[in-house]
C-alpha cells in the first residue's frame, strides 16, 4: 500500500471506462519511475564487483608427503593443510608445528600480527604472515569463523527492520484523499468519466517520478565524490541518521603498520639503520618488510642490495649489508636475555605507550636500535568527527575487537561518547541494535569481522577502497576513497538530496490538488488532465534534478564580537598557563630524581585542568559555529587534528607520569616527559594563533 495503490486504481479505471491513453499515460509514468530506481541499485551492484572478494575458496592439503589443491568444501576436520606464506586460512584449526605470524585485522581488528604458536587456534578468514607452516583443520569451512560471520551476515539483513520511503508515506494519506474526491465528483455529477478524470491528475507522478529523479541524482553526485550508495532508499534513509558507530582499525585508524618512531643507541644515526634494515629486508616476503621499504622511500634513503639472508621462523631476519651483518626481528631473537639498555628499555616503554610493535636491530652482533611500528590515526578523523557533530549527529561510538588499551589510545583525543573494546561480531551486532531503538543509526567498517553490525544498521558504511568483500556486500553505502571526510559528505548529500525530493514532492501534490478541483468541477477531461499532470511532471523534475549539483556556496557565520573577545582572553590565559609549563619542563634538567614525578605529575594536572578543558569547550562550542554545512569540512579537520594530536600527547604524559611514581626514577622517562610538554606547548602555542588569526578574519 502505498504509491502502487492509486497508480493500480488509475490504470484500472480507465480501462474500464474506454480511457486507455489516459491509461498509459499512467503507465509511463510509473514503469518510469522504477526503471530509475532499479538503475540505482544495478549500477551500485556492477561497481561491487571491481571490489576484491575475499572468501577463502581453496585449501592446500597434505596427503601422503605430497601437496593438493581442493575446494575449502572438501576439508574435513583432522586434515593436515599447507599454509603459504600470504595465503589466507580456509577453515578454524591448530597450528602443527612451528609458530608463525597471523594476520588478524579483517577478523578481530587487530592492526598488528600477532604471534600463534604450536597448538593454537587459528580462525579462517584470517592471513598467514609468517613462513609457511601446517595446521590440522578443526572444522569444516561450513562451521568455520568467516561461515559464521557470513551467517550472521544473512541474518542481521533478514530482521532489519524495513525502511517506509518518503513516498509511500505521502501515498498513504493521498490514497483515501483521492478516492474520496472521486466518488464525490462522480456522486455529484452523476458521470464515472469525471470520477477517473480526478484520478488521473490525482496519480502521484511527483512521487513515482520526483522522487526517484531527485535520489538517483544524489546517488550520481555521491558516485562523483567516491561514494557509492546502493539505491535512493539507502540515501533517503542515511539522511536520517542521528547516531554513528565506527569501527577502529582500518576506519579511524590508517589500517595495518607504520613507522611511528626509531629510538637507537648512543652514536648511532636513525636514518642510517632504516637504510640498512629497509635494504636487509628487501629480500623477505614478510607483512612488515613492504612497512620498512616504504618508510625508507619516504625519506629517500638510497638501498642497497643484501646477500646471505636468512630468515628465523616468524621471528626475524638476517644478512649482509654493506658489508656488515645485519639482523632484525624479535627481542627474544637480537637481545636473548642480556640485561636491556637505558635506551633499549626506553624504546619498550614508548613502545607500550602508543601500543606499538617493537623490532630490535643488531649491526655486526651490536644492539644498535629499536623500530617502532604501530597503528595511527588518519588525520582527517578527529575533523571528520566534528563535522558529523556539526550536521547533527547526536552519538559517536567506536566498536572494535582490539584491546582495550588500543581502543583507549585511538579514542583520546577523539570527540567520542563511548568506547567499546574486545567486541566479538556478534557483539557489535548487540551494539548496534540497542543504539537503534533510541535513533536511527550507521555503522561505519571495513573488516569482515564488521560485517554482520553493517547489515543490522539502518545504514551500513564500508570502508571499502582496501577493505574486505564481505563488509562491502553488506553495506547500504561505500566509501571508494581512503578519506573518513567522505562519511558526513555523505550525510551532506543525503539531506540536500532528501529536501529536494520533499520540495519537489510538495510543489507537485499542490499542483495536482489543483488540477483535481479542476477535474471535479469537469473543465478537465481524462487525457486532457495526464497531460496537464506530464506538464507538472516536468516541472517537478526539473527541480528534482538539482540534486546533481553540489550545491555548495560559502555560508561563512560571522563570529560575534563578544564572543572573540572571550576566546582572546581565554588564549591570554592559555599563553599565561603556557610560560609556567616551559619553566616546569626548564626546572626538571636541574630537579633531583625525587623531585621530578612531582613535577611532572604538576605538569600533566596543569594540561588536563587547564588546556584539555578549553580544546573540548572549543570542538562542541566553537567549531559547530565557524562555518556553514557545505564549508565546514576543510577547516575542521585541520584544526580537529592539534586537538587530536594536543590529547593523544597528554595521554602520553599522564602515563610517564603514572611510571614514574610508581618506581625508582629514571632520567631517560623524566627527559620523555620534558619532551612531551615542550611539544605540548610548541603546538598549542601554534594552534592558538591559528584560532586568532579566524576570530581576526571574521
Amino acid at each position: 500500500m502505498g504509491v502502487d495503490a492509486i497508480a493500480f486504481v488509475s490504470m484500472s479505471a480507465a480501462l474500464a471506462l474506454g480511457q486507455p491513453l489516459a491509461g498509459i499515460v499512467v503507465a509511463i509514468m510509473y514503469a518510469g519511475g522504477n526503471v530509475l530506481e532499479h538503475y540505482a541499485v544495478g549500477r551500485a551492484e556492477r561497481d561491487l564487483k571491481l571490489l576484491t572478494d575475499r572468501a577463502p575458496r581453496t585449501a592446500h592439503r597434505l596427503l601422503e608427503g605430497r601437496v593438493e589443491a581442493v575446494a575449502v568444501a572438501e576439508v574435513e576436520p583432522g586434515n593436515r593443510l599447507l599454509l603459504r606464506a600470504g595465503d589466507i586460512v580456509p577453515v578454524d584449526g591448530l597450528l602443527a608445528d612451528v609458530s608463525t605470524l597471523i594476520d588478524e585485522a579483517a577478523v578481530t581488528g587487530e592492526p598488528l600480527p600477532v604471534r600463534r604458536g604450536p597448538g593454537e587456534t587459528v580462525r579462517s578468514g584470517t592471513v598467514n604472515a609468517g613462513e609457511t607452516v601446517t595446521m590440522i583443520a578443526a572444522a569444516r569451512a561450513s562451521d568455520s569463523t568467516y561461515a559464521g560471520i557470513v551467517r550472521m551476515v544473512s541474518s542481521a539483513q533478514a530482521a532489519k527492520v524495513p525502511f517506509v520511503r518518503m513516498a509511500d508515506r505521502f501515498a498513504l494519506v493521498l490514497l483515501p484523499v483521492t478516492l474520496g474526491v472521486a466518488g464525490l465528483a462522480w456522486y455529484v455529477s452523476g458521470d464515472p468519466v469525471r470520477a477517473l478524470a480526478v484520478l488521473v491528475v490525482a496519480t502521484p507522478c511527483p512521487l513515482i517520478l520526483a522522487a526517484p529523479v531527485a535520489f538517483i541524482s544524489g546517488v550520481s553526485r555521491a558516485a562523483r565524490r567516491g561514494i557509492l550508495v546502493k539505491g535512493g532508499g539507502a540515501l533517503e534513509a542515511l539522511a536520517r541518521v542521528r547516531v554513528a558507530i565506527f569501527d577502529k582499525t582500518g576506519t579511524l585508524t590508517v589500517g595495518g603498520a607504520r613507522l611511528v618512531g626509531i629510538e637507537t643507541a648512543p652514536g648511532e644515526d636513525a636514518d642510517d639503520i632504516l637504510r640498512l634494515v629497509a635494504s636487509l629486508e628487501q629480500a623477505s616476503h614478510h607483512v612488515l618488510a613492504a612497512t620498512l621499504i616504504a618508510a625508507a622511500h619516504a625519506r629517500s634513503l638510497p638501498l642497497s642490495v643484501p646477500h646471505d639472508v636468512g630468515e628465523i621462523r616468524g621471528s626475524g631476519l638476517e644478512g649482509i649489508v654493506e658489508g656488515k651483518r645485519v639482523a632484525a626481528g624479535s627481542q627474544a631473537l637480537i637481545a636473548g636475555e642480556t640485561q636491556l639498555a637505558d635506551w633499549a628499555a626506553r624504546a619498550i616503554r614508548r613502545a607500550r605507550w602508543r601500543s606499538a610493535l617493537t623490532i630490535f636491530v643488531a649491526i655486526d652482533g651490536r644492539l644498535a636500535a629499536a623500530i617502532l611500528l604501530g597503528d595511527e590515526v588518519r588525520t582527517e578523523t578527529a575533523g571528520a568527527l566534528r563535522w558529523l557533530r556539526a550536521l547533527g549527529i547526536s552519538r559517536l561510538m567506536m566498536v572494535t575487537g582490539d584491546h582495550t588499551a588500543a581502543a583507549e589510545a585511538v579514542a583520546e583525543g577523539l570527540d567520542l561518547d563511548e568506547t567499546k573494546a574486545n567486541c566479538t561480531p556478534r557483539q557489535k551486532i548487540e551494539v548496534v541494535r540497542e543504539e537503534a531503538i533510541r535513533h536511527p543509526g550507521m555503522m561505519i567498517g571495513d573488516g569482515i569481522n564488521d560485517a554482520p553490525a553493517l547489515a543490522a544498521a539502518t545504514v551500513g558504511i564500508a570502508m571499502g577502497a582496501r577493505g574486505a568483500s564481505a563488509s562491502s556486500e553488506a553495506a547500504d553505502v561505500v566509501i571508494l576513497v581512503e578519506n573518513l571526510n567522505r562519511v558526513p559528505e555523505s550525510i551532506a548529500i543525503a539531506r540536500r538530496t532528501r529536501q529536494i525530493a520533499l520540495q519537489s514532492i510538495v510543489a507537485g501534490l499542490a499542483l495536482s490538488g489543483v488540477a483535481m478541483v479542476f477535474a471535479a468541477a469537469g473543465l478537465l477531461p481524462p487525457v486532457a488532465g495526464a497531460l496537464t499532470q506530464e506538464a507538472i511532471d516536468v516541472a517537478v523534475i526539473i527541480n528534482a534534478l538539482r540534486a546533481l549539483g553540489s550545491g555548495s556556496r560559502r555560508r561563512t557565520v560571522a563570529m560575534p564580537a563578544s564572543t572573540a573577545r572571550t576566546i582572546a582572553a581565554e588564549h591570554t590565559a592559555i599563553h599565561q598557563t603556557l610560560d609556567r609549563l616551559q619553566t616546569l619542563s626548564d626546572s626538571l634538567d636541574v630537579a633531583a630524581n625525587g623531585e621530578a614525578p612531582g613535577l611532572v605529575s604538576q605538569a600533566s594536572e596543569m594540561i588536563d585542568r587547564e588546556i584539555l578543558d578549553h580544546e573540548r569547550h572549543d570542538d562542541r562550542v566553537l567549531y559547530p559555529g565557524l562555518l556553514g554545512d557545505h564549508e565546514y569540512g576543510a577547516l575542521i579537520t585541520a584544526l580537529g587534528y592539534a586537538h587530536s594530536e594536543i590529547f593523544k600527547l597528554a595521554r602520553v604524559l599522564r602515563q610517564i607520569a603514572a611510571d614514574l611514581a610508581a618506581s625508582e626514577p629514571d632520567r631517560l622517562q623524566v627527559r620523555d616527559a620534558q619532551r612531551v610538554i615542550d611539544t605540548i606547548v610548541l603546538l598549542v602555542r601554534l594552534h592558538t594563533r591559528q584560532e586568532d588569526a579566524i576570530c581576526e578574519q571574521d
